[in-house]
């Protein structure tokens, strides 16, 4: 996991940055360049009229720790995918910081979105539990995502040419490679991209949000549930590329009981 890093050379935060014309500068004549004291005072004066400078930024530590923070939320949600966060455990940031090699804070900040997802619940001064889902919750998402995507699919069928569906046929294929090998958390992944790919043809980038998120709430896992096996995994992927070819044949009746299919069996 990426730690972030410590800040380049020993230059300022707010030291001006080397202009790519310095050699040019460098021959002026004496009286043409303004002693470094002199454009430090220009700049306060700049500063104290309002004027913008063209210094450069402080180093990006916050961009750092997002990173840090988006990489551990997806090792986070991975785990959860594939079992590793036992639902009803609780775990504490600095345990899990430990285990990914990192401090606490980036670990705290991605449960807090989790939480904010559902996927877990904070527990005062002892840290997150995974949140105990049953098969009642697993269908009410199903049924949800099936009244916002069938729709939505059934209209794509009949108004998108053939070639722009061929284009989705690598990310069928992707979910096909990791349901073959097993690996259920890269299966999650490559399902929601494709179904996200097929929806951002609609043009509605909310609907692609809300789809997005109900499906990746429908992948974790159940209480006590048993572990995905990898037929099944083969099964829902094969539905993938089932679908591409009937939305290319534009056969309606075919799309619609796939995508029925897929939402009741893929997440099981």
């Amino acid at each position: 996991m990426e730690q972030g890093s410590a800040r380049e050379g020993a230059r300022p935060a707010y030291a001006p940055a080397v202009s790519p014309y310095a050699s040019e500068n460098a021959a002026r004549a004496p009286q043409d360049r303004v002693p470094e004291q002199a454009r430090s005072r220009q700049g306060e004066e700049g500063q104290a009229r309002g004027e913008h400078t063209h210094s450069e930024p402080p180093a990006p530590r916050a961009v750092q720790r997002h990173s840090v923070r988006g990489q551990i939320l997806d090792a986070l949600r991975a785990a959860l995918v594939d079992g590793e966060l036992v639902p009803g455990q609780v775990y504490s940031a600095p345990a899990l910081g430990a285990r990914f090699g990192v401090s606490a804070t980036p670990v705290r900040e991605a449960m807090q979105r989790l939480a904010v997802e559902g996927a877990v619940e904070v527990v005062p001064n002892r840290g997150f539990r995974v949140t105990e889902r049953g098969p009642r919750e697993l269908a009410e998402l199903a049924e949800v995502r099936a009244l916002i995507e069938v729709p939505v699919m059934l209209s794509l069928a009949r108004t998108v040419p053939a070639h722009r569906w061929s284009v989705l046929r690598p990310l069928a294929e992707a979910t096909v490679a990791a349901a073959a090998v097993g690996d259920r958390a890269a299966y999650a992944e490559s399902d929601r991209a494709f179904h996200r790919a097929v929806l951002t043809l609609s043009g509605n980038e909310q609907l692609v949000t809300v789809a997005d998120e109900l499906h990746r709430r429908s992948q974790w896992p159940l209480v006590a549930g048993p572990a995905t096996r990898r037929a099944e995994l083969l099964a829902d992927a094969a539905e993938h590329t089932a679908l591409l070819d009937a939305l290319i044949a534009q056969d309606l009746t075919v799309v619609q009981a796939l995508v029925r299919e897929h939402f009741n069996g893929a997440d099981r």
